[in-house]
């Protein structure tokens, strides 16, 4: 699972919930998805090896 930190929770390291990966204007890549604990949107930055190994994985869904 993609991985994130959530602001309201304050927890390191959730495990992001209907994770969906975005291409940056600036070509980097972000994960979306949802806090399982509280329902808060989260965001990760990550690198472009990271994004397609979630993708191949089925652990985030493609949205670029």
């Amino acid at each position: 699972m993609v991985e994130a930190y959530c602001v309201k929770c304050k927890k390191k390291g959730q495990k992001m919930k209907d994770a969906k990966i975005k291409k940056t204007p600036r070509g980097g890549y972000m994960a979306k998805g949802k806090c399982p604990d509280c329902g808060t949107t989260m965001c990760a930055m990550m690198s472009e090896e990271k994004a397609n190994k979630a993708i191949e994985s089925g652990e985030a869904e493609k949205e670029f």
